[in-house]
């Protein structure tokens, strides 16, 4: 039985692109730009880096898109890494994609939303231990719990359903983009002179625009977010590899484009460390009141990415327990649901859990390196299986191998070594959370080994 067993083949071309925007399109755009001028000084730089990051981008999901053709399963790098390299790293790379890659950013997301909805917040109840603060009550942590569960529910429901909420929220956040880049450009106040503006007392240079590339790498990540889902794809060897680019690409333009806005709305010195770059270029360009109508935006584009996550994640808990090496509760399918219910809930636990602890800040530091680091991997293994397995049937091979993954691996690692150089404490958490997973490794092949066995070898009874 493969591991997608019990997935019905659900999701067409137009829902799997909907769900790698959804999940690439979230806060990062509106939020990163600030701080990558700061680094860069230069508006024609700053473009160049948008651009080069949606290249890196794009060839990673080139990759993946061969791989989910030729291993159309639930469980994205999971799955893929599990065929290539046995289960250790793969039960990595999905014990990170459970704290890094999906419970965190969907514990962040919500209190984003919660909080361009409600503004700050004030604390209820303040659950303390001596001189820490363990869990914080408030409006905004209730709203993002809230918001948690709802979403949830809707794709404990139903595939159908939760594909249907999340192409018509991913709709609105794609045209209010659109509308934001030509009303911005046609009517609003800018000046392209804001191009040619560089900052004084900013020299740049390699490592500048490496680390600029980390925040870039983040506003970027879940453009494999298709491949999570490969089991429940129709014609995988066809849709999953062009939902991958199609979304991908659309993206990139979609950034590089609102990008230009930005700078056409701000001079440079305007733009330095500002969060919410995104606000401040639309009062810049349309005037104060539109500053309370773009965060209502944004929220619902967090809505957007937060349901996408919520989607996807679940598939890679229910791939490991399939095959042994998590809590057998979550490789299994509703029977009337058609979707893996135990897994979705149990990703909501672990992201209110975060909220009302406040853990998932500490854990966004290095989300965008840790996530790179199973990236190179999962590429590699693209490689690996061209090497050791060339007649595994391949629907589709990608485009300009082997210089695409090589510029994938080369531009990981180039971003991956700066950020050990500048921000060593991410290598730290990095390698402990490494070292927790290889811990529940050992423990899950202990207790888990021996009842798949048995099972295994029970004969099935028909009913």
């Amino acid at each position: 039985m493969s591991r997608s067993s019990g997935l019905k083949r659900e999701i067409g071309l137009l829902s799997a692109t909907v769900l790698v925007v959804a999940n690439m399109v979230g806060s990062g755009i509106f939020t990163t730009s600030g701080f990558i001028i700061s680094e860069l000084g230069n508006p024609q730089s700053l473009l160049l880096c948008w651009f080069l990051g949606g290249i890196f981008a794009l060839a990673g999901a080139l990759c993946y898109g061969e791989l989910g053709a030729m291993l159309p399963e639930a469980g994205g790098e999971y799955a893929y890494l599990h065929r290539a390299f046995g289960p250790f790293p793969a039960f990595i790379s999905g014990w990170i994609s459970l704290i890094v890659g999906f419970s965190a950013p969907i514990a962040a997301a919500a209190i984003a939303f919660a909080t361009y909805f409600l503004g700050a917040g004030t604390s209820i109840v303040p659950v303390a231990g001596g001189e820490t603060t363990w869990l914080t009550f408030s409006s905004t942590t209730l709203l993002a719990c809230a918001t948690v569960i709802v979403f949830s529910l809707i794709h404990y429901h139903s595939l159908k359903l939760g594909a249907g909420i999340q192409n018509l929220l991913t709709l609105i956040k794609v045209l209010f983009i659109v509308a934001f880049i030509a009303a911005g450009l046609i009517w609003g106040g800018g000046d392209f002179a804001h191009l040619s503006q560089p900052l004084d007392n900013v020299a740049g240079g390699a490592a500048s625009f490496a680390v600029a590339l980390i925040f870039i790498s983040f506003a970027y990540s879940g453009w494999n977010a298709a491949a999570y889902l490969g089991g429940e794809i129709k014609n995988p060897g066809r849709n999953l590899p062009l939902s991958l680019m199609i979304g991908t690409a659309l993206v990139v333009v979609l950034y590089m484009l609102l990008n230009l806005v930005y700078v056409y709305a701000l001079p440079a010195s305007a733009m330095v460390g500002t969060l919410e770059v995104g606000t401040a270029a639309a009062v810049a360009l349309f005037g104060a009141g539109t500053g309370k109508v773009f965060g209502i935006a944004i929220a619902i584009g967090l809505l957007s990415v937060l349901s996408a996550m919520i989607m996807a994640g679940p598939r890679v808990y229910y791939a490991m327990a399939r095959d042994g090496l998590f809590f057998r509760r979550f490789g299994t399918v509703s029977a009337t649901r058609n979707t893996p219910t135990a897994a979705i809930l149990f990703q909501a636990a672990v992201a209110i859990g975060m909220i009302l602890c406040a853990a998932y800040d500490t854990l966004l530091i290095y989300i965008g390196f840790t996530l790179s680091l199973i990236a190179v991997l999962t590429v590699v293994a693209l490689f690996y299986f061209r090497w050791r397995q060339p007649h595994l049937e391949r629907p589709y091979r990608t485009l300009g191998y082997p210089l695409t993954p090589l510029l994938f691996i080369a531009g990981n690692l180039w971003i991956i070594g700066y950020t050990l150089f500048s921000r060593p404490i991410v290598c730290l958490a990095g390698l402990i959370t490494i070292g927790i997973g290889g811990v529940l490794y050992l423990l899950f092949q202990k207790s888990l080994g021996t009842e798949v066995i048995i099972e295994q070898q029970l004969p099935e009874v028909s009913e």
